[in-house]
C-alpha cells in the first residue's frame, strides 16, 4: 500500500470564531438589574403607601396623645363609627351567603348563564364605585327613578338613608368571597361530596361536613377582604347617603367631611382608625396565607 495512502489529512489550522464581548454598559446592567428591580419596588411601595400612612399617625399625634384621645369622643366620630359597623354587619353576611352559594354552583354544576353570573359577580371590579351610587340613584330616586312609582307605593326611603348605603356597599364588596372560593373548589374537585353523596349524607350534609370545611382558608381570606372593603368603602356610599352629619355619615365619609372642615385632628384620628383596620386585616390576610399554603402541601401526594 503507498505511504500517501496512510498519511493524516491536513490539519486545518484556521482560527476559532471570537465571541464577540457584551458592552461594558450593558454587563454592568445584567448585574445591577437583579438588586435594581426590588429595589424600585420598595421604593415605590414607600412613597405610595408607606409615607402617607406615616402621615397620618404623624399627624394625629401632633398635639400629644390626650388631645388624640378627646378627639375619639367626639359624638359624630362615634355616630360615623356606629353607623359603618351598622352596614357592615349587613353587607358582609349577605356577601358571604350569596359568595358561598354562587361559588359553590359555578364550580359543580352546568347551567345556563352561567358565564353572565360571572360577569355579573366581576362587575364591581371593572367599574368605578361612584358608578355604583349612580346606578341606585337611577333605580330608586322617587321623582325620576326606575322603580318611581314601587318606591312612592310603598314609601320606602331607600336614597339618603341607611337602606341605600347597605345595597350600596354590598354590591361594591360583592365580589370578594366568590372569587376566593372558586378557584379552591375548582381545584379541590368533588370526588370527597360524591362519595358522601353515595354513602347518603345529604346536600347540607355535604356542604357542612365536606365542602366547608375543604375551602374554610378561602372563605376567612374572602370573609377578611370583604370586610375590608366594606369598612373602607366611600365613593358609592358617597353618592347614595347625603353625607347628613350623624345620621347617613360612615367613618371614610366622616373623615373627607372633618378635613374639609378644618378638624384636622379629628380627621386624622379617624383616619388612623381607618388605618389600624387596614393593618389588622393585612396581617389576618398574611396568616390566613400561610394556612392556606401549609394545607395545600399537606395535600400533596410528597407531603
Amino acid at each position: 500500500m503507498p505511504l500517501t495512502s496512510l498519511a493524516s489529512p491536513p490539519i486545518d489550522h484556521a482560527p476559532a470564531p471570537v465571541i464577540p464581548s457584551l458592552p461594558v454598559h450593558r454587563r454592568l446592567a445584567a448585574q445591577l438589574l437583579p438588586g435594581l428591580v426590588p429595589l424600585v419596588a420598595c421604593l415605590y411601595v414607600g412613597v405610595v403607601i408607606f409615607l402617607p400612612a406615616l402621615n397620618v399617625v404623624v399627624q394625629a399625634f401632633a398635639k400629644g396623645l390626650a388631645p388624640f384621645l378627646e378627639s375619639l369622643q367626639d359624638e359624630d366620630l362615634m355616630s360615623a363609627l356606629r353607623l359603618t359597623g351598622f352596614v357592615t354587619m349587613i353587607a358582609v353576611p349577605s356577601n358571604v351567603i350569596f359568595g358561598l352559594a354562587a361559588a359553590t354552583a359555578i364550580a359543580r354544576k352546568e347551567f345556563r348563564g352561567k358565564a353572565l353570573l360571572l360577569s355579573i359577580i366581576d362587575l364591581p371590579f371593572s367599574i368605578s364605585p361612584v358608578v355604583v351610587g349612580l346606578m341606585l340613584v337611577l333605580l330608586f330616586s322617587p321623582s325620576h327613578g326606575l322603580l318611581e312609582s314601587l318606591v312612592n307605593s310603598t314609601g320606602w326611603k331607600v336614597l339618603f338613608s341607611v337602606p341605600g348605603m347597605v345595597l350600596a356597599t354590598i354590591i361594591v364588596s360583592m365580589p370578594f368571597m366568590a372569587r376566593e372560593v372558586i378557584p379552591l373548589l375548582e381545584e379541590e374537585g368533588w370526588e370527597q361530596e360524591e362519595a358522601a353523596k353515595t354513602l347518603g349524607a345529604t346536600d347540607w350534609q355535604v356542604f357542612h361536613k365536606v365542602t366547608l370545611p375543604s375551602v374554610r382558608w378561602a372563605v376567612l381570606y374572602g370573609l377578611i377582604l370583604t370586610t375590608a372593603r366594606s369598612l373602607g368603602e366611600f365613593g358609592a356610599v358617597a353618592v347614595v347617603s347625603g353625607n347628613i352629619r350623624g345620621e347617613t355619615q360612615t367613618l371614610p365619609l366622616f373623615v373627607e367631611d372633618a378635613y374639609k372642615q378644618y378638624h384636622t385632628e379629628l380627621a386624622y384620628g379617624a383616619a388612623l382608625l381607618l388605618a389600624g383596620v387596614a393593618v389588622v386585616s393585612l396581617l389576618l390576610k398574611f396568616f390566613v396565607e400561610r394556612m392556606l399554603e401549609q394545607d395545600k402541601r399537606a395535600a400533596r401526594p410528597d407531603g
